[in-house]
């Protein structure tokens, strides 16, 4: 779920030297952030027990994550009345689940009127729309705090917001255009974003669509399945990011 092409450095978290040299925990922890589509939510109840549930995730355009609640559901109380939480994004696979990546984000939750929420929520999961509009439904946001990361044995980090979301400033007219940019993409490119997801972010070849972008990568989706393309450097306006995917494709021999 991530490309192969060298990287531009980024800041990165204080390396333990006990640890394989190539554990990029950052760059591992944003994957997870960005293509689990479902976590375990943990809210407080009354009595301050821990309750977990399971929910559908997305992510806002620096990564917070964005859920939908219905009043009727027992974390939607908890976090009305505490909004401490912490929720759980894991990958999965074969064999033993302990050795496949993931993440503990720690986070306080409030609702949001932001139409972003919704838009890149639905784009991720289009099927909510369905219940979506209800009255006794709403979007949260969660603002993380830090995280935990358990890449396998031993690869392990915990991480503070600065290393888990993207920085925004800069990215202006590439956000802005969001909506038009994907929709060309997925009008005009959906050969290219399925050969870059086969050939770079090491999926199966499939009716790929582009859901989601940032100043750091592609999010792609096929059915249930998600994909992330990472970009080589930070892309902050729609031709960049044209002539970056360009770029990638002719890397990728897809071009």
């Amino acid at each position: 779920m991530t490309t192969n092409l060298p990287r531009e450095p980024a800041a990165t978290p204080p390396r333990d030297p006990r640890q394989d040299a190539d554990f990029d925990p950052a760059a591992e922890a944003k994957l997870l952030l960005r293509t689990v589509r479902a976590g375990a939510l943990a809210t407080l109840s009354e009595s301050g027990a821990p309750f977990a549930s399971l929910t559908s995730v997305a992510t806002l355009h620096d990564g917070r994550p964005i859920l939908i609640t219905s009043r009727l559901a027992v974390h939607t109380g908890n976090l009305e009345r505490d909004p401490r939480c912490s929720l759980l994004l894991a990958q999965g696979g074969r064999g033993d689940p302990l050795a496949h990546p993931r993440l503990t984000l720690i986070a306080t939750a409030a609702r949001t009127n932001d139409p972003v929420a919704p838009a890149r929520f639905l784009r991720r999961h289009p099927k909510a729309s369905l219940y979506a509009g209800f009255a006794d439904f709403s979007f949260w946001r969660l603002e993380v705090t830090g995280g935990r990361l358990n890449g396998g044995f031993g690869r392990a980090a915990d991480l503070g917001p600065e290393f888990l979301l993207t920085p925004l400033k800069g990215a202006e007219a590439l956000i802005a255009d969001e909506t038009a940019v994907l929709a060309q993409l997925n009008r005009d490119g959906a050969d290219t974003l399925g050969a870059l997801a086969s050939k770079l972010a090491g999926e199966a070849n499939g009716a790929w669509r582009a859901s989601g972008l940032d100043p750091e990568g592609l999010d792609l989706a096929s059915g249930d399945a998600t994909a992330r393309i990472t970009f080589c450097r930070r892309i902050e306006t729609p031709d960049a990011l044209r002539a970056h995917l360009a770029e990638l494709a002719s890397d990728a021999g897809t071009g």
